[in-house]
């Protein structure tokens, strides 16, 4: 019995992989009607921030693992202690979780980062920009995702909300007698890049790791708007030297299950780490169909410690693109047009709410023409969202 804290499409897209493995799943789920809640039966509603409702759901299961990285360290510290498996561990997962720990750790690692300091006043955020050149990225430490917690500024006038956010976690805490939430924020030099990639592993608890290709992605206002396998024209030194990265820091910090690694690739030719998820990730999905073991049976393998997969790609090109939110709610009546007018496409959705900018699926279109791959997905996607209607 494998449990997944979180009930969004991740967990939903890794019922499919244990049916077939023979594997049972439970999920914490954040409602009834959660994404994954809606096919996996065993399904409790609770809070991942609840110790006593994390532990009731962890104690009917083998192993644990997550759907997101929200759970609070503390609480898997001690589930650990008492015998729990969590994979990947509270000491592998807090990098994923706190960019300052994994700033920290990466930096001692060798691995490419940007620069970067912890800031707690606009003083000290115009002396690090008035050091590295401006605009400045700033970032919350914790709980950041699909370009939420980060901000560009120019100087800290533009980040005054920010810090009076800052300032008032602090009198709290203090007034409370308890260390404040977030003590600093993290301000990173831009980095000038040419695209994005996204470097994707798996580890198992016995040490064997695989890898799939290095994928590009592109993103937009922030969210991950298509990821293309392998990324196109990549050469084969970048794309050794991102999966080298990836596996070492998934074997130098202990990680246990699937790891993405997203990085920056700059006009000199090298690679820069900008995040990391210690979980199936957006960048992945397109290895349902176009790998030959998908990073969500590949992540159950690792977690049970199983033989890991081939993650070697079905076809020369594999093209996702996420459907985002728009005005049209019912997506199933654009089947009957995606479907007829291409029977290769294959559509993934996450029996979400339709909101605008919302993730709410995803189609994957894979074969030899890029650029054909690549006007088929695109098309699918912007159909079943209604902002194309023919």
């Amino acid at each position: 019995m494998v449990g997944i804290v979180g009930g969004g499409q991740l967990a939903r897209m890794t019922q499919p992989p244990a049916v077939a493995l023979g594997v049972r799943l439970r999920v914490l789920a954040e409602s009834a009607d959660a994404s994954a809640a809606q096919v996996i039966p065993d399904a409790p509603v609770g809070d991942h921030r609840d110790e006593a409702a994390v532990r009731s759901f962890a104690a009917g299961c083998d192993v644990l693992t997550f759907d997101h990285e929200h759970v609070p360290t503390a609480i898997l510290r001690r589930l650990e202690a008492d015998g729990v498996a969590v994979r990947p561990s509270a000491g592998a997962l807090v990098h994923a979780q706190d960019k300052s720990v994994m700033r920290r750790r990466l930096g001692a690692l060798g691995v490419p980062c940007p620069r970067w300091t912890m800031v707690t006043s606009p003083a000290e955020l115009e002396a690090f920009a008035d050091d590295v050149g401006r605009p400045v990225v700033l970032k919350t430490p914790r709980g950041g995702y699909d370009g939420k917690g980060v901000l560009l500024v120019s100087c800290a006038a533009d980040a005054e909300h920010w810090f009076d956010l800052l300032e008032r976690d602090r009198r709290e805490a203090s007034a409370a007698g308890r260390p404040a939430p977030m003590p600093a924020l993290l301000a990173e030099a831009r980095v000038d890049f040419t695209r994005e990639l996204a470097a994707l592993v798996a580890r198992s608890p016995s040490g064997q790791a695989a890898a799939w290709p290095v994928v590009e992605t592109v993103q937009a206002d922030g969210i991950c708007r298509e990821v293309v396998a392998p990324a196109p024209g990549l050469h084969g030194d970048v794309a050794a030297q991102a999966t080298r990265i990836a596996l070492t820091i998934a074997g130098e910090l202990g990680v246990v299950g699937v790891l993405a690694v997203e990085m920056f690739q700059t006009p000199a030719g090298g690679v820069v780490v900008n995040e990391l998820a210690m979980r199936p990730h957006n960048s992945g999905h397109w290895t349902i169909d176009g790998a030959v073991t998908s990073q969500f049976e590949q992540h159950l393998r690792a977690v049970l410690d199983l033989p890991l997969g081939d993650p070697r790609r079905r076809d020369r090109w594999s093209v996702m693109v996420n459907v985002l939110g728009g005005e049209q709610e019912d997506l199933y009546r654009s089947y009957l047009h995606v479907m007829a007018r291409d029977p290769g496409v294959k559509v993934h959705l996450y029996g979400k709410g339709v909101r605008p900018g919302r993730k709410i699926g995803h189609v994957t279109v894979c074969g030899e023409d890029l650029a054909d791959c690549r006007a088929r997905a695109r098309h699918a996607a912007d159909f079943i969202a209604g902002t194309i209607e023919e």
